[in-house]
């Protein structure tokens, strides 16, 4: 059983910073891409950056500059670093993997987090 766990998030007033975590756990053959993801209220899931296992990341335009995806591969986990934080950054951010489980062939599945609440106010 393959599990992705979120931590961080919470409240933030605009302006400060706020880092997100995730760790993929279980019987895991191979992590191949890690990112993360938005859902606002009323709005669409949306890519906030996702990074490969060669560490090359992709942002979203609304958070070049501000935020940071990094992820550690020997612990299988992915941390986002979110600065200079917007109230229009207010959302559930997700965590989510591409992700092979060990005995599955080397089909890689897609997996995702609880979720995590991020409020910025104004």
């Amino acid at each position: 059983q393959v599990q992705l766990v979120e931590s961080g998030g919470g409240l933030v007033q605009a302006g400060g910073s706020l880092r997100l975590s995730c760790a993929a756990s279980g019987s895991i053959f191979r992590v191949n891409n890690m990112g993360w993801y938005r859902q606002a209220p009323g709005k669409q899931r949306e890519l906030v950056a996702s990074i490969t296992s060669g560490t090359t990341p992709v942002y979203a335009d609304s958070v070049k500059g501000r935020f940071t995806i990094s992820r550690d591969n020997a612990k299988n986990t992915v941390s986002l670093q979110m600065s200079s934080l917007k109230p229009e950054d207010t959302a559930v951010y997700y965590c989510n993997a591409a992700i092979i489980p060990r005995g599955a062939g080397f089909t890689s599945l897609g997996f995702w987090g609880q979720g995590t609440q991020v409020t910025v106010s104004s």
